[in-house]
């Protein structure tokens, strides 16, 4: 079988400069790089920097965040949920109701096999358990097919969480204000968490170190509006593995950490193996929704061909709540796996 060729370029790519898009993928890995430092990397004046700085932030919506290690945090309940409506549904109505809980995370309405995509992060399987029940109650009215599936781990990527949510941890509450403020905006500045935090200089720096320390934060990095000339797909998959599964697998992770040399927006943002309704889900950004079923959708229809595949795959339309983590980062550095020692014979 013919493998997703690795030197597969992405024509929205090909439209920006090399300074621009290395100063996103410089960002989305070390966001809080001064704007000095950065200029030394890229090899530019500190001013050509900073105005260079000042126009991509614009251009492109860019949010400053950072990426949070839930397990440190102690949320283990993780899970994506797939809905379909019976009847055409009023996202803003769904909105609010979403917005009640701390629950979920990032909300995304799609066209395609289902209509919209919840990423749902609870402290507990019952406190996730009693707020599964609620939702499909409140949006029994929609007639939502709840599909959820567990993350097992991701792969690739991250959610962004809500500040709502960090609010609701048992944690000491400088560590919390500290958190906070480096989620909303990751290059905030030790003087600025001073000011708004009431804190001393020393303490506000102290306390940043003991949050690092605590590894609640994975990394800083930033997340981008959609450039208007991508396409975002998604797509939830279930198996039946037979023999031979492991190695469709190995060469499905080629794919995944295939990409171009310091992308615009990464070919994969999210890569994710479930429990429950489902057992794998990616986020993929592609030139065209025809280059995304070629090289995403149909691609794995035929790896998996004999493995039993089914597919759900749609086009991400709009964001309901949160935001979505758009960004640019070494993917064949990042990707991770899990190698499933399952003997399919016995």
């Amino acid at each position: 079988m013919k493998e997703i060729d690795v030197e597969f370029r992405s024509d929205f790519n090909e439209k920006y400069s090399l300074v621009t898009r290395k100063m996103l993928r410089i960002l989305s890995e070390k966001s809080r790089i001064s704007i000095s430092e950065l200029a030394k990397v890229l090899g530019v004046s500190r001013l050509t920097a900073r105005n260079r700085l000042s126009k991509l932030e614009a251009e492109f919506g860019i949010r400053y965040t950072a990426e949070l290690n839930e397990t440190a945090l102690n949320l283990v309940s993780q899970h994506l949920i797939m809905i379909k409506f019976d009847s055409k549904p009023d996202y803003g109505h769904i909105a609010e109701i979403l917005k009640q809980s701390c629950i979920p995370q990032v909300a995304v309405s799609v066209k395609g096999g289902y209509d919209m995509i919840l990423y749902a992060v609870s402290r507990s399987t019952r406190e996730y358990a009693h707020w599964d029940k609620s939702m499909q109650i409140l949006l029994a009215d929609y007639g939502a097919d709840w599909k959820p599936s567990e993350v097992v781990h991701r792969q690739l990527g991250f959610f962004p969480l809500r500040n709502e949510l960090l609010d609701s941890l048992d944690m000491p509450v400088e560590y919390k204000g500290i958190l906070k403020m480096l989620n909303a905006d990751s290059r905030t500045s030790y003087r600025q968490m001073s000011r708004q935090l009431g804190m001393h200089f020393n303490t506000a720096a102290y306390n940043f170190n003991k949050v690092l320390k605590a590894g609640y934060v994975k990394r800083f990095t930033m997340t981008m509006d959609r450039p208007t000339d991508i396409t975002l797909m998604s797509f939830f998959a279930k198996y039946k593995p037979r023999e031979g599964y492991e190695k469709s697998s190995s060469v499905a992770r080629k794919a995944f950490m295939s990409d171009d040399p310091y992308s615009l927006v990464s070919r994969y943002l999210i890569c994710a193996p479930l429990i429950g309704s489902y057992d794998f889900f990616t986020l993929g950004a592609f030139d065209s929704a025809d280059v995304a079923y070629r090289n995403d959708v149909k691609y794995h229809k035929d790896l998996f061909k004999k493995h039993g595949i089914r597919m759900a795959y749609g086009e991400i339309d709009n964001v309901i709540l949160g935001s979505l983590p758009i960004r640019s980062i070494d993917t064949r550095k990042e990707y991770n796996t899990i190698v499933w020692n399952v003997d399919l014979q016995k």
